[in-house]
């Protein structure tokens, strides 16, 4: 199947690599296209196998996570990293976020959330947790202006904003607003381009950031 998403893993534990390789690999839309075992290897990796998705752990030998997802994202633009973390991690998460990753998910998480992470809809994944820790991280340091990118969406767009910034999924979303699934990834896409933003959690932080979320109910 060409429509597959790709995914290459990243870790230096053989048996993490290992245990993620087998929960993919039962899925029909995604295929592995091979392991690494630290930031380095997964720089060179990427360069050979283009992949989709790299699902990234952060503390690594040689070369850590968050320094092999800058060259990637720089070099690969069209590869998305999803970064692992854990819950007491806050300065490896907000350095991979400026770094440029595009979802982050606990190393705990149950299963059906790392193939949402990864699947075909292109769009990031933040687990609860973690969306919580990085609003309050951007909205703490941030002046509450409103941003004038907020003024070129339409009313439906900023609905759709509002709703992601709750941590809401596509599914999510359009079951509240009565829509089809389709037509949520069609707004993201349009909120991503009129916001310039590069992924879903750019314009979250954007939402908080700007206080739209102040005045949403």
């Amino acid at each position: 199947m060409t429509d597959r998403t790709s995914v290459l893993l990243v870790d230096d534990q053989e048996l993490i690599r290992k245990g993620f390789a087998m929960i993919l690999d039962v899925e029909d839309d995604i295929v592995v296209v091979g392991e690494a075992r630290d930031g380095a290897d997964a720089v060179r990796k990427v360069a050979q196998l283009a992949p989709d998705v790299v699902l990234m752990d952060v503390q690594m030998p040689d070369m850590d996570g968050i320094a092999a997802t800058e060259r990637i994202v720089a070099e690969h633009p069209a590869t998305r990293v999803v970064i692992l973390t854990t819950f007491d991690d806050d300065e490896y998460l907000f350095a991979s976020l400026e770094a440029g990753a595009s979802g982050f998910l606990l190393k705990n998480c149950p299963p059906d959330e790392l193939v949402q992470a990864i699947g075909r809809e292109g769009h990031s994944l933040l687990a609860p947790e973690v969306t919580q820790r990085v609003i309050e991280r951007s909205t703490s340091r941030a002046p509450r202006e409103r941003d004038p990118r907020l003024e070129t969406l339409t009313d439906r767009e900023r609905d759709v904003l509002v709703a992601m910034a709750r941590g809401q999924s596509n599914a999510e979303i359009a079951a509240g607003l009565f829509v089809s699934s389709a037509t949520v990834k069609s707004h993201v896409s349009s909120i991503l381009a009129k916001v310039q933003a590069r992924d879903r959690v750019q314009a979250v932080i954007l939402a908080h950031e700007s206080g739209l979320m102040d005045d949403a109910d």
